[in-house]
């Protein structure tokens, strides 16, 4: 190979490496505004929010729908959680979830920190997936505020006090030592709690901007808390 033609080669392959659209893609994985664009496109459902929130409801968006799949567990039944015709485990497409059911909660995921204590025995409290959907005031997972959010994805805190400990005096419901029951146990807030607190309010803004739901489908076992219903203000 001539040293001219080895010039032009090289000359020709750097111009590929170093393109504008090789660079913007790159930028573009970056930019929250880019991935707020993105969250705004793939939300399954029609949103309410104020301007000044776009960004942040984009960004929630994305993480809720393109990043952390929270649809996936809060939704009554994975059987239910695409549309006729838009589940692409069934090589349907394009891709359509369910608004009907959208982050209404309701997945019992079995029974949680069973075992045997010298005043109980038994299999630990069905774990049922909360509902999200923000109630008549906007809040989301029925009324949360941001200071609760942030305290339910960094602590795990469980404001709802859904299952304690089992004791003499509890014995429905309830997880064994040494599961805290303080402390939610399935939803995988030490993950979640890695994350900004700019990504976490625009987790929480996305969530206070999608539609109301009054989960009246889904029942959990006997005794078990309801995190369902919700006062959507109708």
């Amino acid at each position: 190979m001539s040293s001219a033609l080895a010039w032009i080669l090289l000359i020709v392959g750097g111009m590929v490496l170093t393109s504008p659209r090789a660079h913007a893609d790159s930028k573009a994985d970056t930019k929250a505004e880019d991935l707020a664009q993105i969250g705004l496109r793939i939300a399954p459902v029609k949103l309410t929010y104020k301007p000044q929130d776009r960004e942040l409801v984009g960004l929630g968006s994305f993480i809720v729908n393109a990043q952390a799949d929270c649809n996936g567990c809060h939704t009554p039944d994975p059987s239910m959680v695409y549309k006729a015709g838009g589940n692409p485990y069934f090589n349907q497409h394009p891709t359509a979830l369910n608004p009907d059911i959208y982050l209404a909660g309701g997945q019992d995921f079995g029974p949680v920190g069973g075992g045997i204590s010298n005043t109980v025995t038994g299999p630990g409290p069905h774990i049922i997936s909360r509902n999200l959907t923000p109630d008549k005031n906007g809040l989301p997972a029925g009324g949360m505020t941001f200071a609760e959010f942030l305290a339910v994805m960094r602590s795990g805190t469980d404001f709802d006090h859904a299952h304690l400990n089992c004791s003499q005096s509890v014995t429905n419901n309830c997880y064994f030592p040494p599961t805290d029951g303080a402390l939610l146990q399935v939803m995988p807030w030490p993950t979640f709690g890695h994350m900004t607190d700019r990504q976490l309010l625009a987790i929480w803004t996305y969530l206070s901007a999608v539609p109301c739901i009054n989960n009246t489908t889904s029942t959990g076992p006997a005794g078990s808390p309801d995190l369902l219903h919700n006062d959507c203000g109708n």
